[in-house]
């Protein structure tokens, strides 16, 4: 505003700043409640009307400006019909000083106000004048028709100025502007905080929203959106009032709105009601600064993003960290128990969005059997929360292209309206629009969606973009067709779908990582069933049988043998399922007493291979005792340790020799411990021969995993 309107404080035309858009965005008109010979800015909603200032006279107008003018005070206009929008009086006499007043904002409630005035205001005017009486933030409270208890923001300053307040509707924030001397240049815009009952110290609103000129007027929406005036923007000239929005830790860039609002002259002081629908802003386009009511005709589409295109199909990969045998055991995926597929790495496309159980076995490929359960997640795959543009994607002039919005997904809320940009001037509203393109062209055609969120109430709008390109005639798009190089589309693995969720409910990998044994499960049963049961009648000696209630399952499971090779319980499985025990299968049982843990890493790290152990004279090699001498220090860590120390053997040779070969290397092992001082009755000495092999004889790489040591806990 003219420098003439204040008395010895912050020009308040320095707080006071641009672009052009089609003049169909509002209906603008001057508001009732103005007057032609004065200024009126800065409107702020009260209850049924709208506060604002103004230099109008008054009895309470005892001193002039140097212009001749009177100070700026707070005044009150009803608006609630339009015969009581000429209807204006004095704010409040107890907000009411001798120098100027104002603007302010209100709490949800309207009991609580704060607004700007000078530091100084009941001294002399001699005094009052000087340098250092800076405009502050001050608060009243309502009491009766009163306000009262008046107070000062604790940071005001008399080297700088704060202004132009705004409380966020939540109450958690106040805005204002200040020309404190770390900001940007001119006036910046900043906020204070409101934790533990009291404010904290202001927060610059960065460089996205503050230039080197000058922004002010800061109001924020029910969706907490702000809108701001700046000249330090591009913009038409003068001040224009600006858009942005706080998004993952910043500020948006602003965005100019539309003519009629903005203009060549100075706009600023915007306020919109909570439907975004409608409200004021301050111009001084007329003989004087007035404030003008305006209502929204189209949305603006203030930001967008690209629009993203749901996905329904996905690759499925196995993790691979549990290596099996190809030749004999093969990966098997089931999508909610329909729809197999077989392979490690497999394409499915789900029909909708939806949650759906994705299921990974590992089968025999023989019998078809499950060999060992690997995976169990659900997939909640979802629509993309967005607008969405439904059109074809290439066109050609002239032709009536058919937009709609009818895909738009998003949830727990109810859409207002629909508003188009075609990215040629032109623009539309409706859930379904046509359009036709006069010129060859890439469009960016952008679609905006107003709605309001059903839990809160709040109003806000959203935008999406879509690129549109329109050939000049047919024979040139059906060229352009010819040339296109068609690229396979690519499938997305299903964990890097940002828009589908995972919750797994069982992995074999994490288990394994977890030290993780497999367990040869013959059968599992609610009740206990005694191991002499006719069930069992078939079970070969060789395997000892062994019950363990698991309660998370509430099932009792009968095992037969432990290994940490996946492919190790393979030669056992196929002999079980031939005798009849059709429900056999590997469980992975993740260790968790100290000693097995332990026991289980040594074994992992120094083998069981006889070949290593024994010489060919059946005499223990030096890494043996290595071995051995850990196995010693376990024993002793750990008194009350049991052990089965079990041989195997190949199948070279006969069944008698190998089975007094494998005899004598369990005995040896075990007189070992015994000579350094492990007790003979903590240790077993069993040789199994070649009737225990965990891997086929057929090649020299299998035999020699079937010539092995094994360390069994039988009791602790």
């Amino acid at each position: 505003m003219r420098e003439k309107l204040l008395v010895c404080i912050l020009i308040i035309s320095s707080l006071l700043s641009f672009a052009y858009a089609q003049a169909e965005t509002y209906t603008i008109k001057r508001a009732l409640f103005c007057s032609e010979l004065f200024n009126e800015f800065s409107p702020s909603y009260y209850q049924d009307g709208v506060v604002f200032c103004s230099n109008r006279i008054s009895n309470f107008s005892r001193y002039s400006s140097s212009g001749g003018e009177g100070h700026y005070k707070i005044y009150f206009a009803d608006t609630s019909n339009e015969t009581s929008g000429k209807k204006v009086r004095l704010f409040s006499r107890d907000l009411t000083s001798k120098l100027n007043d104002g603007p302010v904002t209100f709490n949800r409630l309207c009991d609580t106000v704060y607004f700007s005035r000078n530091l100084h205001v009941n001294q002399s005017m001699k005094n009052l004048c000087g340098s250092r009486n800076k405009l502050g933030l001050y608060y009243a409270v309502k009491s009766g028709k009163k306000w009262t208890n008046l107070r000062e923001i604790r940071f005001n300053n008399e080297w700088y100025n704060l202004t132009t307040p705004c409380l966020s509707p939540d109450g958690s924030k106040l805005f204002f502007a200040s020309d404190k001397p770390d900001g940007f240049g001119g006036s910046d815009l900043y906020f204070a905080q409101w934790k533990n009952d009291y404010w904290e110290s202001p927060v610059n609103l960065g460089p996205a929203i503050n230039t080197s000129g000058n922004e002010a007027f800061p109001f924020v929406n029910e969706s907490g959106e702000l809108f701001f005036s700046s000249d330090g923007h591009p913009g038409l000239g003068g001040k224009d009032i600006f858009f942005s929005k706080y998004v993952d830790s910043t500020w948006l860039q602003p965005i100019n709105l539309d003519s009629p609002i903005n203009s060549k002259h100075d706009d600023f002081g915007i306020i919109i009601n909570p439907s975004m629908n409608e409200g004021y802003f301050s111009s001084n386009r007329g003989i004087s600064y007035d404030i003008f009511q305006f209502k929204i005709n189209f949305n603006e589409i203030y930001y967008t993003h690209p629009q993203k295109e749901n996905q329904y199909c996905f690759r499925f990969k196995d993790d691979d960290a549990i290596e099996i045998e190809n030749s004999v055991l093969q990966h098997k995926w089931s999508f909610d128990n329909e729809n197999p597929a077989l392979g490690a790495e497999v394409t499915h496309c789900f029909p909708d969005p939806g949650k759906y159980d994705v299921r990974l076995e590992i089968i025999d490929k023989g019998t078809g059997k499950i060999y060992l359960a690997k995976l169990l997640y659900t997939v909640d795959l979802r629509f993309f929360e967005q607008p969405y543009i439904n059109s074809v994607n290439m066109a050609i002039k002239g032709d009536t292209i058919i937009f709609d919005g009818l895909k738009t997904y998003l949830p727990s809320c109810k859409v207002l309206s629909y508003s188009w940009d075609f990215g040629d001037g032109s623009r539309s509203f409706g859930e379904i629009v046509k359009h036709s393109f006069t010129e060859k062209g890439e469009y960016i055609v952008k679609l905006g969606v107003k709605f309001r969120t059903e839990s809160t109430g709040k109003v806000q709008n959203v935008g999406v973009s879509r690129r549109i390109s329109v050939f000049n005639d047919k024979r040139e798009f059906e060229a352009f067709l010819a040339k296109m190089v068609k690229i396979p589309a690519d499938i997305s693995d299903i964990k890097n779908y940002e828009n589908a969720l995972i919750k797994t409910h069982y992995s074999a990998e994490t288990e394994y990582r977890k030290n993780g044994v497999f367990t040869l499960e013959l059968l599992t049963s609610k009740i206990e069933i005694p191991t002499n049961s006719a069930v069992f009648k078939k079970l070969p000696k060789k395997y000892a049988l062994k019950i363990t209630y698991i309660p998370a399952e509430g099932l009792y499971s009968y095992s037969v043998d432990q290994q940490h090779n996946i492919m190790s319980l393979y030669p056992a499985f196929v002999e079980l399922h031939q005798l009849g025990f059709k429900s056999a299968r590997l469980r992975l049982t993740t260790l968790t007493d100290p000693a097995e843990i332990e026991l289980y890493n040594l074994v992992k790290v120094y083998g069981a291979s006889t070949d290593v152990y024994f010489d060919k004279s059946e005499r223990l090699t030096p890494e043996a005792y290595i071995m051995l001498d850990q196995i010693v220090k376990l024993l002793n860590k750990y008194p009350a340790l049991k052990l089965e120390v079990a041989v195997h053997s190949d199948n070279i040779g006969s069944s008698q020799s190998n089975l007094a070969s494998t005899q004598r290397k369990s005995k040896i092992l075990t007189s070992y411990m015994i000579n350094r001082g492990v007790s003979n009755a903590r240790l077993k000495a069993v040789g199994y021969g070649s009737e225990k092999p965990i891997a086929p004889n057929l090649q020299e790489n299998g035999r020699r995993l079937n010539r092995r040591m094994d360390f069994i806990i039988t009791g602790q």
